[in-house]
């Protein structure tokens, strides 16, 4: 799998234990590993310890591994622009602990599933402004706009995090699983992305996603590996899944769709 010219990594949830087991048991076979952080407000939080963090850092070291981190799900950046709110303060926590990991990539969701494609035309560019401002505050915080990854996510048209795109340069987090779901075509939306793509995040839909890519036809899998390769994506392919069995399975489908992997990579140079 190291022939593919993107570093191919999986979630910090594949072990029913802490962050840290789960790194030790990923990082012989992973070049990245994707921290899946939480912090409820006022209650329970996954953040590791300073401590923790220099282990991860020792770990990614002595196997040159790298780290993304996906910010907490409860994000809600276009709420307000001020440093002050509770969401951008948890962000900054979340980045401030992370920081000493130089993490590849923030990922975040900016409000998705909230009403903003049933707004009228102001409330619309009154949110998409306090969203900028947000994102200003935060790629200051994680290095610059473009470590932060925007994801899109299910139930949403392809498109519909252009204008946020279009007025500042934040990367993309490309979810293939969430494009599947959702009946899309991933090829001709990676074709487009993949230029400003920081994070790629492979997963199968079995009535729900995040299920194992053994769930995935062959061919379409190995569309979606052929064009990454064709493009000479340098960046993070995250297979988000999170049990050992789906991440074993995926591994699998993942050889199994690159079983002529020489032929398409051969066509990228």
């Amino acid at each position: 799998m190291r022939s593919f010219p993107f570093r191919l990594g999986t979630t910090s949830y594949i072990l029913p234990a802490g962050i840290l087991s789960n790194v030790r048991f990923l990082a012989p076979q992973v070049q990245d590993v994707e921290l899946v952080l939480f912090e409820a407000d006022d209650g329970p939080n996954n953040l590791p310890a300073k401590s923790e963090i220099a282990e991860l850092a020792g770990i990614a070291l002595e196997y040159d591994l790298t780290y993304t981190v996906h910010l907490p799900l409860d994000l809600r950046l276009a709420d307000d622009g001020s440093p002050s709110r509770a969401s951008l303060d948890k962000a900054r926590r979340v980045i401030d602990r992370t920081g000493p990991l130089d993490p590849w990539a923030y990922v975040l969701h900016l409000d998705g599933k909230s009403a903003l494609d049933r707004a009228d035309p102001e409330s619309l560019l009154c949110r998409l402004d306090r969203t900028v401002r947000s994102l200003e505050l935060v790629g200051r915080w994680a290095g610059g706009p473009q470590r932060l990854a925007v994801e899109n996510l299910e139930g949403r048209p392809p498109d519909f995090y252009e204008p946020v795109m279009e007025r500042i340069n934040v990367s993309r987090a490309v979810d293939v699983g969430h494009l599947w779901l959702d009946g899309c075509d991933p090829v001709p939306y990676l074709q487009k992305a993949l230029p400003r793509t920081r994070v790629v995040h492979l997963h199968g839909v079995d009535g729900r996603d995040h299920q194992s890519l053994a769930h995935v036809p062959t061919e379409k899998l190995r569309a979606v590996l052929r064009e990454l390769v064709r493009s000479d994506y340098r960046g993070v392919v995250t297979v988000e899944v999170f049990g050992e069995e789906d991440f074993l399975t995926s591994l699998a489908a993942i050889a199994q769709a690159a079983n002529r992997q020489n032929e398409f990579i051969g066509s990228a140079s």
